[in-house]
C-alpha cells in the first residue's frame, strides 16, 4: 500500500513513528529475526499438528497427555520456569474415571518494575476425520497457496505457538532488545469440551502463579474480514442433553410400528418448540434477559467492516436470517441462539434400517450473552422442556441434563489495555492498516473464569483469518497470518510495557 493511499488519520500516525524513531524501537530487527525462522515455525505447526489432541474423544486421551509433555518440553528448552499441573480427573457417563491432561504453566522473567502479562491459550482439537469430507489429512499439516491445513492449526496450535516465537524472537535478539515484560504462559488440554478442571486451578493459582499478573491476553479467535481485528466480547454457552427414553430395546417398526410411542417422534416433538423458524428462542425468560442494543453499540457495528455477500459465498447459502450489516453482526455477537447439534441413538450410517430407537439423546446448545446466567438457564431449559413434554402424555421418560456452563465475557473498551492495543501504528507497521474492534460469537469458557477470579483486565488479540474453518472439515491457518501475527504479538508486547504499572 503505497502511503499517499492512506486515510489522513493513518499518515499522522505513521508520521508520529518516523518522526520518533524510538516507537519503532528493534521492530525491523524482530521482523527479520521472524521472517528467517519461518520454515522452523511452520515445521513446529506440523509436529503439533499431527498429535490427535482430540479432547472429546477418551480413547485419545493419550495424545492429550502427549500433546501437553510437547507443550511443556518446547517451553522448557526456552529456558522457562515450566510445570505440568495436575487438575485432577474426569468422570465419563459410565461411572468411570480418565485423567484430566495436565495443564501447562510457563515463566519468563521476572522483574518486579515490568508489567506481568499471562498469555493463556489451549491445544486440544476438535474431532477431525478425511471422510468427514476434509481434502487433506486432518492430521498432516498441508501447504496449499500459502494456507497450512490441519485440525488445530489455527484453533488454537498457531496463535499458542506464535506467541512461544514472540519469547523465542526477543531472547534471540536480548543483545539489542530485551523481553520488555514478563510473560507468564497458561496452556491447556481441555477447552473444546469445556475446559474441565481449569475454573478450580485458576482459584488455586490466584495467589501464587497469578499474584503478579497485570494482564490476561488470548488468541483462541479470529478476524471478522480480512482486516486484522480486537476483541472485546465473546458469548458463553450452555450445552445440554435431552434423553427419551422408551422400550428396554431397540424394536423392529414392521413388527412394532403403530402399537408404541416411538422416542424419537417425543424428542422431535420437543425440539421443535424451542425456536421459530424465523430464529426466536420459544423458552420463557431466555430473550427478556437479555442486554438492550445501545445506540454507541449500533454506531460500533455500522464502522466494521463486513460483507453480507462474501459472508454467504463463504458459507454457501442463498439467504441469512437478516439482511443488514447491524442486525447479522448483534445476532452472531450479542443475542442468544438455539443450535441443535444431533441426536444420539438414532439410526445414521448410511443405508437402510427399519428400527425404532429406545433411547434417543438430542444434543443442543444456547450461547450466553451479557445478563443471562448459565445456572437460571439450565432451570428455564429443564423446566420448559418438561412442560411441553408433559403436554405430550407421552408415557416414555425424559431427562435433561446441562453438560456445559460457560459464561459470556464482555471488556471495558476504554480500559488502557485495549488503548495500547487501539496505538495503531503497530498494526499499520504489520498488517497496513487499523483493526476492527469486534466481538465473538464463539465461547471460551475460561475468559470470564480470569477475570472474576484474579479481577485481571483481559484482551484478546485474534490472528486467525475469517475464512480459517473453525471446527470445520479443511480447518486452516494462511502462513501469512501465522507469520505476521508473531510480529503483532511482538510489536504489542512491547506497547504494553509502556502502560503505567499498577
Amino acid at each position: 500500500m503505497k502511503i499517499w493511499q492512506l486515510p489522513s488519520v493513518l499518515l499522522l500516525l505513521i508520521s508520529s513513528v518516523i518522526s520518533h524513531p524510538h516507537n519503532l524501537f528493534e521492530y525491523n530487527e524482530l521482523s527479520e529475526y521472524v521472517d528467517s525462522h519461518q520454515e522452523e515455525y511452520v515445521q513446529t505447526l506440523r509436529d503439533w499438528v499431527a498429535v490427535e489432541s482430540d479432547s472429546s474423544d477418551v480413547l485419545k486421551r493419550p495424545d492429550c497427555h502427549r500433546m501437553m509433555d510437547m507443550t511443556a518440553e518446547k517451553l522448557r528448552a526456552m529456558g522457562g520456569k515450566v510445570e505440568l499441573v495436575d487438575i485432577g480427573v474426569q468422570e465419563l457417563p459410565n461411572g468411570q474415571t480418565v485423567d484430566l491432561p495436565k495443564v501447562v504453566t510457563a515463566q519468563f522473567g521476572s522483574d518486579p518494575s515490568k508489567q506481568t502479562v499471562c498469555v493463556y491459550g489451549h491445544v486440544d482439537v476438535q474431532p477431525a476425520k478425511l471422510e468427514d469430507g476434509w481434502a487433506t489429512d486432518p492430521y498432516n499439516l498441508t501447504d496449499i497457496d500459502g494456507n497450512l491445513y490441519g485440525r488445530g492449526a489455527s484453533d488454537n496450535k498457531a496463535p499458542v505457538l506464535a506467541w512461544i516465537h514472540t519469547v523465542e524472537a526477543y531472547q534471540a535478539l536480548k543483545i539489542v532488545c530485551d523481553l520488555p515484560v514478563n510473560v507468564k504462559f497458561i496452556i491447556e488440554g481441555m477447552e473444546e469440551t469445556g475446559s474441565n478442571g481449569l475454573d478450580a486451578m485458576i482459584m488455586a493459582q490466584r495467589d501464587s502463579f497469578l499474584s503478579d499478573v497485570d494482564y490476561i491476553l488470548i488468541s483462541d479467535c479470529g478476524w471478522l474480514s480480512r482486516r486484522p481485528a480486537l476483541t472485546y466480547g465473546t458469548r458463553g454457552n450452555c450445552y445440554f442433553f435431552a434423553e427419551v427414553e422408551g422400550p428396554k430395546q431397540d424394536l423392529h417398526s414392521g413388527v412394532y410400528g403403530g402399537t408404541v410411542i416411538e422416542p424419537m417422534t417425543d424428542l422431535i416433538g420437543i425440539l421443535d418448540t424451542l425456536i421459530s423458524p424465523s430464529g426466536k428462542i420459544l423458552i420463557p425468560g431466555i430473550r427478556e434477559a437479555v442486554a438492550p442494543l445501545s445506540d454507541e453499540e449500533w454506531k460500533m457495528y455500522q464502522d466494521i467492516e463486513f460483507d453480507i455477500e462474501s459472508y454467504k459465498s463463504k458459507i454457501g447459502v442463498s439467504q441469512l436470517m437478516y439482511n443488514n450489516k447491524v442486525d447479522l453482526l448483534a445476532h452472531r455477537w450479542r443475542y442468544p441462539t438455539v443450535t441443535v447439534h444431533g441426536i444420539e441413538g438414532a439410526f445414521s450410517a448410511p443405508g437402510t434400517k427399519t428400527v425404532i430407537p429406545a433411547k434417543v439423546i438430542a444434543k443442543f446448545s444456547i450461547r450466553q450473552v451479557p445478563n443471562m446466567d448459565p445456572a437460571v438457564v439450565k432451570k428455564q431449559v429443564t423446566d420448559y422442556l418438561n412442560s411441553v413434554f408433559a403436554k405430550r402424555k407421552s408415557p416414555n421418560k425424559l431427562k435433561v441434563t446441562m453438560v456445559i456452563g460457560a459464561k459470556p465475557w464482555l471488556a471495558d473498551t476504554k480500559h488502557p489495555l485495549y488503548e495500547a492495543g487501539k496505538i495503531y501504528h503497530f498494526f499499520i507497521l504489520v498488517f497496513n492498516v487499523e483493526p476492527d474492534l469486534i466481538r465473538e460469537g464463539g465461547t471460551i469458557p475460561i475468559a470470564k473464569t480470569f477475570e472474576d477470579v484474579t479481577g485481571k483486565s483481559i484482551i484478546m488479540l485474534p490472528i486467525g483469518g475469517f475464512d480459517d474453518g473453525l471446527h470445520s472439515q479443511n480447518e486452516k491457518m494462511s502462513r501469512y497470518n501465522y507469520i505476521e501475527g508473531t510480529k503483532l504479538f511482538i510489536a504489542y508486547l512491547h506497547e504494553v510495557a509502556h502502560l503505567k504499572k499498577n
